[in-house]
């Protein structure tokens, strides 16, 4: 893989971790109107996975949809007035953080509802074929949405279809406060890929190599039109289940410390400056650029007004 790329990928994953510490710190400063899911934690898997997208390759997202949105290469300024609520984010403040959507870079949305996304990319997956457009889609989603019903509904039109899907499965371990064992008699999730006879595949969460490398195969695997494959990320998520859950009712700390000994950024650090791809004064450059780009982010939004009352009904469908 090309140097540049490699830079690529860890300066996404990078800004990722510092828009969602931003967003944290937003939300406790009262200036963020309801709540937000941080992928603090997560970041290997959207960069991993994106990094092998087109630009009009499409994505369809989760309540925890920040890592992927910014992984495709979403605008930080309209993505932080969005989460604010402002007239300048990419949904006129109206989405939210849950929400939020850009067609033209292939961000179908943010999707507020368990396994809501899966049905969706069905339908974008049967438009592109029929279209033969050669666009790929690529589904995210959560181990708990995998025990919904849309999850085998949309999954078996996918596999039936033959539809050019990239199903990912970001399992954190935890639905919220469950753990996956109490939902779940299962270890794997991508065993259940066999009940659709499509490809099954388990890899590292936190390695952004290793997710790179199946999200690869699975990319080229639906622009050659053999259809969807499956993808099982084992991660956690550092934080609680949204902004306002300390996450430590429900969790040990020797769990959150283990998984966080795994940092995926740390760790493709370290693989960086191994290789000399990149010295540790290289990356802490990179990461001042970065904490700057953020912070204007949140000045942007700030600085942003909020829509008039008299504009809520416009672009909305009823």
């Amino acid at each position: 893989m090309d140097n540049s790329v490699l830079i690529d990928m860890l300066k996404k994953m990078v800004t990722i971790r510092y828009f969602e510490e931003s967003i944290y710190d937003v939300y406790t400063r009262g200036l963020m109107p309801g709540l937000a899911h941080l992928y603090i934690g997560e970041e290997a898997i959207a960069v991993g996975v994106c990094e092998n997208l087109k630009r009009d390759d499409l994505i369809t997202s989760t309540h925890r949809g920040h890592g992927h949105l910014i992984a495709k290469g979403g605008d930080l300024n309209k993505m932080m007035a969005e989460v604010i609520g402002k007239e300048t984010g990419y949904c006129k403040g109206k989405g939210g953080s849950m929400h939020i959507a850009d067609p033209d870079l292939g961000i179908i949305g943010a999707n507020g509802i368990v396994a809501g996304s899966i049905p969706i990319a069905a339908g974008l997956g049967l438009a592109s074929k029929i279209k033969n457009d050669g666009r790929v889609i690529v589904c995210f989603f959560g181990e708990g949405a995998s025990n919904q019903g849309a999850f085998h509904e949309g999954i078996n039109m996918g596999s039936l279809w033959n539809l050019p899907i990239v199903y990912v499965c970001e399992n954190n371990l935890y639905g919220i406060s469950v753990h996956q064992s109490r939902a779940q008699k299962i270890k794997d999730v991508a065993v259940r890929a066999k009940s659709y006879d499509i490809p099954g595949e388990v890899v590292d969460g936190n390695d952004v190599l290793a997710v790179y490398d199946a999200a690869k195969i699975a990319v080229e695997r639906a622009k050659e039109g053999l259809g969807p494959t499956f993808i099982e990320c084992k991660t956690y998520r550092w934080g609680g289940h949204h902004v306002g859950d300390p996450g430590t009712a429900y969790r040990a700390k020797e769990e959150v410390d283990m998984w966080k000994d795994k940092c995926p950024i740390k760790r493709f650090k370290s693989l960086l400056i191994k290789e000399r791809v990149l010295s540790e004064p290289e990356i802490e450059r990179l990461e001042e650029k970065v904490k700057k780009d953020v912070d204007v982010a949140v000045t942007f939004a700030k600085e942003s007004p909020y829509p008039l009352p008299e504009e809520a009904l416009e672009d909305i469908i009823i």
